[in-house]
Protein backbone atom coordinates (compact mmCIF):
# COMPACT_ATOMS: atom_id res chain seq x y z
CA UNK A 1 0.00 0.00 0.00
CA UNK A 2 1.25 3.63 -0.61
CA UNK A 3 0.78 6.39 1.14
CA UNK A 4 1.06 10.03 1.95
CA UNK A 5 0.45 13.03 4.32
CA UNK A 6 -2.09 15.69 4.33
CA UNK A 7 -0.66 19.04 5.44
CA UNK A 8 -2.46 21.89 7.04
CA UNK A 9 -3.03 23.36 3.30
CA UNK A 10 -5.39 19.77 2.59
CA UNK A 11 -2.05 19.48 0.51
CA UNK A 12 -0.22 16.11 -0.60
CA UNK A 13 2.81 15.25 -2.81
CA UNK A 14 1.60 12.02 -5.53
CA UNK A 15 4.31 9.05 -4.44
CA UNK A 16 6.27 8.35 -7.13
CA UNK A 17 5.33 5.25 -7.85
CA UNK A 18 1.90 6.40 -8.47
CA UNK A 19 3.34 9.70 -11.00
CA UNK A 20 5.23 7.10 -12.72
CA UNK A 21 2.07 5.03 -13.08
CA UNK A 22 0.05 7.44 -14.24
CA UNK A 23 2.87 8.73 -16.83
CA UNK A 24 2.37 12.61 -14.49
CA UNK A 25 4.31 15.59 -15.25
CA UNK A 26 4.90 18.82 -13.89
CA UNK A 27 1.44 20.56 -15.16
CA UNK A 28 -0.23 17.65 -15.68
CA UNK A 29 -3.86 17.93 -14.49
CA UNK A 30 -5.57 14.74 -12.29
CA UNK A 31 -8.93 14.08 -12.32
CA UNK A 32 -10.64 12.50 -9.30
CA UNK A 33 -13.79 10.07 -9.13
CA UNK A 34 -15.75 9.56 -5.71
CA UNK A 35 -16.88 6.05 -6.05
CA UNK A 36 -18.87 5.00 -3.09
CA UNK A 37 -15.89 5.06 -0.59
CA UNK A 38 -13.18 5.31 -2.85
CA UNK A 39 -11.43 7.87 -4.92
CA UNK A 40 -9.82 7.19 -8.31
CA UNK A 41 -7.31 9.13 -9.32
CA UNK A 42 -6.35 9.27 -12.91
CA UNK A 43 -4.89 11.50 -15.35
CA UNK A 44 -6.74 14.14 -16.79
CA UNK A 45 -6.59 13.58 -20.62
CA UNK A 46 -5.05 16.84 -22.63
CA UNK A 47 -5.86 18.30 -25.78
CA UNK A 48 -2.71 15.94 -27.17
CA UNK A 49 -4.84 13.01 -26.55
CA UNK A 50 -8.09 14.28 -28.65
CA UNK A 51 -6.82 14.17 -32.21
CA UNK A 52 -10.19 16.63 -32.77
CA UNK A 53 -8.61 19.66 -30.27
CA UNK A 54 -6.77 20.83 -33.38
CA UNK A 55 -10.09 21.51 -35.23
CA UNK A 56 -10.80 24.98 -33.90
CA UNK A 57 -12.76 25.95 -37.00
CA UNK A 58 -15.51 23.70 -35.74
CA UNK A 59 -16.28 25.10 -32.26
CA UNK A 60 -18.72 27.92 -32.94
CA UNK A 61 -21.57 28.21 -31.73
CA UNK A 62 -23.52 28.24 -34.47
CA UNK A 63 -21.68 25.04 -35.07
CA UNK A 64 -22.92 23.67 -31.66
CA UNK A 65 -26.49 24.52 -31.90
CA UNK A 66 -26.28 23.04 -35.50
CA UNK A 67 -24.85 19.92 -34.35
CA UNK A 68 -26.81 19.53 -30.61
CA UNK A 69 -29.17 17.46 -31.50
CA UNK A 70 -27.35 14.64 -33.20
Amino acid sequence: MITSKLTSKAQTTIPQPIRAALRLHEGDEIVYEIQDDRVVLKKAASAEDDPFAIFHEWTTDADEKAYESL
